[in-house]
């Protein structure tokens, strides 16, 4: 214990010789009052997100039905529910589904996102305020009008769609029920769900592409470089940051879309050829009263976001170590 108190005393020593000569502070000890700071928010945050999915996975282990909704004790069957609910065919087909709809929407929307980040940053004022104007309200419009904007346009009777594609000369779109079929039904829905995120990819890209300095632009100009060397070697490697946070944000809501198919299904859609992952969830708790491997579901989809974002979770932990 002596042996301690000796060894620890002339640490103490430089410490009080090093702020009395104003040196730097230890990291830990810098650090300490920020860390205080956060601590209260990151545990209510840990308490608002830990307690649902601590209910899911108990809910997942048990045998919970609608007896269990009015008072019959729940129970434990362990890894039954797991079993039973992913041995079916259909799960796996929309987990399939899902994942390719997520793909291809998060795709399309940063793609043209960046696009109409890319034509802000290159026309007139007058011409970049009234684009961002109206992405902005097409941003600020309630998910259940626009849905059904969209489906009077694509309206099989009346829609706008079908009276255009006929005045081109596409004769057999004449009454053409674009809901009916599965394949046409994604179509419809991703052109929604594009419409309705595209905004906020091309505002964040945009106000990413205002950081590029002017200055590295004009020396590239100088140089000699295309438009496509410039955005090729410049522009999107300098709002790298801004692309991978703004992707990762849409695959997980891509993963998640739930209103905007249940709308469509509802105007006479094949409910079993269109659910998606969150639909499924729907239908499994709500449908058939079969609450237990809607847990189940939920935690698949919780293990798929967090497998679809730990690339760039990993490239976050790069940078900080």
């Amino acid at each position: 214990m002596a042996d301690t108190l000796v060894r620890a005393t002339p640490a103490r020593a430089d410490d009080r010789r090093r702020r009395a000569r104003g040196g730097p502070t230890p990291p830990a000890r810098r650090h300490a009052p920020g860390y205080l700071l956060v601590l209260p928010a990151v545990a209510v945050l840990l308490l608002g997100l830990g307690y649902p999915v601590y209910w899911q996975v108990v809910t997942s282990l048990q045998e919970y039905g609608l007896a269990q909704q009015f008072g019959q004790p729940p129970r434990f069957v362990g890894l039954e529910n797991y079993a039973e609910i992913f041995s079916r065919d259909e799960v796996w087909a929309v987990v399939v589904r899902s994942l390719l709809f997520c793909l291809v929407n998060a795709v399309a929307t940063v793609a043209i996102g960046v696009a109409l980040a890319l034509l802000m940053r290159a026309v007139r004022p007058w011409a970049r305020v009234t684009l961002q104007i109206t992405l902005l309200l097409a941003w600020a419009m309630p998910m259940v009008a626009a849905v059904t904007v969209w489906r009077w346009l694509f309206d099989w009777r009346t829609g706008v769609i079908n009276w255009l594609l006929v005045r081109l000369g596409f004769e057999g779109y004449a009454g053409h029920n674009w809901l009916a079929q599965p394949l046409s039904f994604f179509f419809v829905a991703t052109v929604i769900i594009v419409w309705m995120s595209v905004p906020f990819v091309a505002l964040s890209v945009y106000a990413g592409l205002t950081q590029v300095p002017e200055e590295v632009l004009e020396a590239v100009r100088i140089d000699g470089a295309s438009a496509w060397q410039t955005l090729r070697h410049i522009l999107l490697p300098m709002v790298r940051p801004v692309l991978a946070i703004v992707f990762l944000l849409q695959i997980i809501w891509d993963l998640r879309v739930f209103a905007q198919i249940r709308l469509l299904q509802d105007s006479g859609a094949p409910v079993s050829e269109t659910n998606l992952l969150g639909n499924f969830i729907f239908e499994l708790g709500i449908g058939r009263q079969d609450f237990a491997g809607a847990a189940a579901v939920s935690i698949l989809v919780l293990l798929l976001t967090v497998l679809l974002s730990w690339p760039y979770v990993r490239s976050l932990m790069k940078e900080l170590s």
